[in-house]
């Protein structure tokens, strides 16, 4: 990934309501939601929804898979992982992280 899909990856998930998407997405896992299901446990109507899948889309991070008369929509985990590894690939200069006396894992 470079700085370029980094950003917008970064600006899709930087509003309370695409991040929640997205979080579900990941819970839901390769079989992913149809937007009913989306918009019912968010308790959103379907215009914002739509938008709110269309920018995601765009930023790569989810993918529509069409069955039927329905539509899946599930994460790209190979894109998350990809957002994950590039914030993280200078992380400590290089060196293997260390997890400190608080649990946490840097230097």
């Amino acid at each position: 990934m470079d700085a370029i899909q980094t950003v917008k990856a970064l600006g899709a998930l930087a509003h309370e309501t695409r991040l929640s998407v997205f979080r579900m997405l990941v819970q839901a896992g390769p079989e992913g939601l149809t937007p009913g299901v989306i918009a019912e446990t968010l308790e959103m109507p379907a215009p914002p929804l739509s938008f709110h899948l269309k920018e995601l889309t765009q930023a790569g991070l989810i993918v529509a898979r069409p069955e039927g008369r329905k539509i899946h929509y599930s994460a790209n985990f190979t894109a998350m992982n990809e957002l994950v590894g590039y914030l993280t690939e200078n992380c400590c200069g290089g060196q293997a992280c260390e997890v400190d006396a608080a649990g946490a894992a840097c230097c």
